[in-house]
């Protein structure tokens, strides 16, 4: 991983869970989750392709994306809206 990935990374974590700013919930603790698409065959996004979730919206939930994408899609939105939400906010907090 490259230094500006690492920055990017912390960034985007430190804006917290994506899923719970959108339920009202602010500064969630939040890991990183490498978006996945259609195209790619099963691989990992990019550094530069992800999303801020908390562990529960991420892998702990019954509502956590790795638990059930389809779910969770249909609550917060896809990963692809999520990624725009997040580079948004990620240009207010510079």
């Amino acid at each position: 991983m490259t230094k500006k990935e690492k920055q990017h990374l912390e960034k985007v974590a430190s804006l917290g869970c994506v899923a719970c700013r959108i339920l009202g919930y602010f500064g969630t603790p939040a890991e990183i989750h490498h978006i996945k698409g259609k195209n790619m065959l099963g691989k990992k996004a990019s550094h530069f392709e992800t999303i801020p979730l908390c562990p529960h919206h991420h892998r702990t939930s019954d509502e956590a994306y790795h638990h059930s994408p389809k779910k969770f899609t249909e609550k917060f939105g896809t990963q692809q809206e999520l990624l725009e939400f997040t580079k948004e906010l990620l240009k207010w907090h510079g």
